[in-house]
């Protein structure tokens, strides 16, 4: 996931796709815990998109663009 597309995105679809990116997250380490996964790295691929999305969400919402102020 690319910084520049999450800093296009809306405060509101932001959290969804946190929220969606946290879902592939826990779905990823079962699949790891049951030996059943074809690629460990995406695990840290996934928690590292996690972690832009918030971190531009945190962005987002101290400048005060999520209320339309920026």
């Amino acid at each position: 996931m690319d910084v520049k597309e999450l800093q296009g995105m809306e405060a509101e679809e932001l959290v969804g796709k946190v929220h969606e990116l946290k879902q592939e997250l826990f779905h990823l380490r079962c699949q790891h815990a049951l030996g059943r996964i074809e690629n460990p790295m995406k695990i840290r691929q996934v928690r590292k998109d996690v972690a832009r999305a918030k971190t531009v969400l945190r962005e987002k919402r101290s400048s005060g663009q999520s209320k339309g102020e920026g």
